[in-house]
């Protein structure tokens, strides 16, 4: 007895030596972040709206110095649930990264059981027999990380748990963007109703001016007729816009978490589209790969499944385990717990995969096969990012320019209303240029509404697609 147990002490601590040594290995690739080639610069650098080198602003919204629109986006950060459905995403990785690191430890259990046992009076022995047996056990397992497979776990759940802080980030900034885009088309709607209704004003006087002197003789039913068809259309504008301002008002109070209809009270007292600050931070190109959440996470979730390919590939290998039990067993319960009831179990187990009909190596090649994905998914992600930036530079530069042109097309077209107007009651000018003047008024001033949420909506799309929203150098916490 004594001899068997000092072989048994032998060798646990053998295998306790070499644990620090089978411990370093771990099979399958070591994850490398992937060298991504930037530019230097954007395209549109040079415009004077453009600062290239000044840090990006994390609330960019707060440049707009509005105060319900900042109101808005806080109330969504804390109820939007797409917000919360990816939060409880980074909930579930966090769960899933720490199933994957208990598998590092050893595993024990307790039992304890009562067996009443009957033998069979018609067996070979012929005896028949009764007994009840008491047993109470603790049971430990552990199995050896020979080569890795626990260790990649737990670097590929390390990695999906930060691609879903990652993810979280992403819908939060799109949340952000979409409240924003969201209240500038409300405001924007609010700015084209307000033209149209100027419209319609401008169009009841120019009738009762066609009425008066068709009256007097002074010109045909024509003008009265056409002044008539003008007022008309400029009527009909009036309820498309009303209609998309009120989808526009339930569209918000759904991304704010709440139902359609409880949002008008707050916003459908019109207020002027808030305007962008004259000049906007842009960074370097470079700068995409730490402040774009979509870029952060397809890399972290390229290194989650070069983990796997470890996973997979221990499955090459043996694994080592190591069970032991102590407990006690008897037939009467008063001696459960006497020295001579201890029962005592202890060894290592090996196991060896070497035939499984190609599965694992072609489980392997299948890993090795969504990485290559994974690595394209990752390029293709800062592609399109820079595409994005591209594009919303160019929109914004451009519709900035549109903005100032349109500004001066309606002081025109006011000055030209006010002057075909003048000629006309003097008779010094049919009625055609009066309707020209005021179709040409009311289309820049719609034009010119339209034009300046674009330029604001393109602030943000700006912003947004340059990573804006959140701080990249509060990395999060495992």
């Amino acid at each position: 007895m004594k001899l068997m147990s000092k072989v048994v002490l032998q060798r646990v601590l053998t295998i306790i030596c070499i644990l620090p040594v089978i411990g370093c290995m771990s099979v399958g690739p070591n994850y490398e972040q992937p060298a991504t080639e930037m530019p230097a610069n954007w395209q549109n650098t040079g415009d004077p709206a453009l600062v290239p080198d000044a840090d990006l602003v994390r609330q960019w919204w707060t440049l707009f110095n509005d105060p319900l629109l900042n109101k808005l986006i806080s109330e969504a950060s804390r109820n939007n649930l797409n917000l919360m459905t990816a939060i409880a995403r980074v909930e579930e990785s966090r769960a899933r990264l720490g199933i994957a690191t208990g598998e590092r430890y050893p595993s024990m259990d307790v039992e304890g059981s009562t067996t009443r046992q009957r033998g069979s009076e018609n067996s070979i022995s012929g005896a028949g027999y009764k007994e009840t047996v008491y047993s109470s056990r603790a049971g430990s397992s552990w199995q050896i990380d020979l080569f890795g497979r626990i260790r990649r776990s737990v670097e590929a759940a390390a990695a999906q748990y930060q691609a879903s802080e990652e993810d979280r980030t992403d819908v939060m900034i799109t949340i952000y963007a979409d409240v924003a885009l969201t209240y500038l088309d409300i405001r924007t709607y609010q700015a084209r109703l307000a033209a149209a209704k100027a419209n319609i004003a401008s169009q009841k006087k120019v009738l009762r001016l066609t009425q008066s002197r068709f009256k007097h003789g002074l010109t045909t039913d024509l003008d009265v007729a056409q002044s008539e068809r003008l007022l008309a259309r400029a009527e009909a504008e009036v309820p498309p816009l009303r209609i998309a301002l009120a989808q526009g008002v339930n569209n918000l109070a759904v991304l704010l978490g709440r139902r359609p209809g409880t949002l008008h009270k707050h916003l459908m007292t019109p207020q002027e589209i808030p305007l962008p600050p004259p000049k906007a931070t842009v960074g370097v190109p470079a700068n995409l790969l730490r402040q774009r959440a979509d870029i952060r996470k397809a890399e972290r979730l390229l290194a989650a499944q070069t983990a796997r390919i470890g996973v997979a590939k221990a499955d090459l290998y043996p694994s080592l385990s190591l069970t032991g039990s102590f407990g006690f067993e008897s037939i009467d319960i008063k001696d459960l717990f006497d020295a001579g009831s201890r029962v005592l179990s202890f060894g290592p187990s090996l196991r060896w995969n070497i035939f499984s009909g190609g599965r694992i190596r072609n489980n392997i090649k299948m890993q090795d096969a969504i990485v290559r994905q994974s690595l394209f998914t990752y390029e293709q992600t800062v592609l399109n990012a820079l595409r994005e930036v591209e594009n919303t530079l160019k929109a914004y530069i451009e519709d900035r320019i549109r903005l100032s042109a349109l500004e001066r097309s309606v002081s025109a077209a006011r000055r030209s209303v006010k002057v075909a107007t003048g000629l006309y009651k003097q008779g010094l000018a049919d009625f055609q240029p009066v309707l020209d003047a005021q179709r040409d008024q009311f289309d820049f001033e719609n034009q010119l509404a339209v034009a300046r949420g674009n330029s604001a909506a393109n602030f943000v799309r700006l912003y947004t697609a340059l990573g804006g929203g959140w701080d990249p150098n509060q990395t999060n916490k495992m």
